[in-house]
């Protein structure tokens, strides 16, 4: 813990009081896999998916007055890599950054809207191209997956899930998918139109080119493993695609906090303090947490 002077907004910034922000796979990783520290400008403080208040404006800020319930897009300035982040009491944004909350939508459930929202709504809508009547595959059904199956599935397309942990089925089963499986390889067979790894483990990217159906496409979204090995010739034979998707854009949020004001999209979270973070991301590299697991100030 440490303690940093309050940020002071300047032109077009914004400070945002923090009240929830998501734990990602990738907060756990960047402890464990030294290419995470090559994106980073250090020291920083980690967490990048935000939601809070306006606390003040800079000069020039007409668009964001004190007091309005935000998230904060977090790919404009790379906040919890680049620029300090969520796991402190207070960021500094960009006021181009910030989406609005809708009113009956909580800071928590919004904070999964940023990342664990955007990312995936844009891997299955805008890399991915899922249209309506296609057979989808989702591998993870975390923090990402929860939200990429539904999106999909909101979409139209039948959605077959591949999810290692047997204690989140009934979860992939209420949200609509159609089955689900331990692993990726079981797909094989139901020539699906495309596949996306949440996890990305290396072996699951494999699986998935090993399974995709011909002319298919495999999004990369997961980064559990920096590397993959896969077999070229499925991938040459099937004229499959493989296609890497980082975040995604302000209007990949708006749209998933809209789907979780409607009730539409209901994420699974679990709640701690910010004083339960270091634990938070031990029990995420373990595997440990269901859903996506949320801090809050009170």
């Amino acid at each position: 813990m440490v303690t940093l002077p309050d940020p002071e907004p300047g032109p077009g910034e914004v400070v945002v009081a923090v009240k929830a922000a998501g734990l990602c796979h990738s907060d756990a990783s960047l402890f464990e896999d030294e290419k995470w520290l090559q994106m980073m400008d250090l020291p920083v403080i980690p967490g990048h998916e935000i939601a809070g208040l306006v606390e003040s404006v800079g000069p020039g800020v007409s668009s964001r007055k004190a007091g309005d319930r935000v998230v904060v897009f977090p790919m404009l300035s790379w906040h919890g890599y680049m620029r300090n982040g969520g796991f402190g009491t207070k960021v500094l944004a960009q006021a181009e950054a910030l989406v609005p909350i809708p009113d009956n939508v909580s800071f928590e459930i919004a904070a999964t809207s940023t990342d664990a929202g955007m990312t995936s709504h844009a891997a299955v809508i805008t890399t991915g191209q899922v249209k309506a009547g296609e057979r989808v595959g989702i591998i993870g059904f975390g923090g990402l997956g929860q939200i990429g199956a539904r999106v999909a599935i909101l979409t139209g397309a039948e959605v077959h899930v591949a999810e290692i942990n047997e204690a989140a089925w009934d979860s992939v089963m209420e949200s609509g998918a159609k089955q689900v499986v331990k692993d990726v390889t079981e797909f094989a067979g139901l020539d699906l139109d495309v596949i996306v790894d949440f996890a990305g483990f290396g072996t699951t990217t494999a699986g998935a080119i090993e399974v995709i159906g011909d002319d298919g496409r495999v999004v990369v979204v997961g980064m559990a493993k920096l590397e993959a090995t896969i077999n070229t010739y499925p991938l040459i034979m099937k004229n499959v695609k493989v296609l890497g998707n980082v975040g995604g854009t302000a209007d990949d949020i708006a749209a998933v906090l809209a789907w979780m004001s409607s009730g539409d999209i209901k994420p699974r979270t679990e709640h701690t303090d910010f004083g339960g973070i270091p634990a938070g991301l031990e029990r995420l590299h373990r595997g440990e947490v269901r859903g996506r697991l949320i801090a809050s100030y009170k």
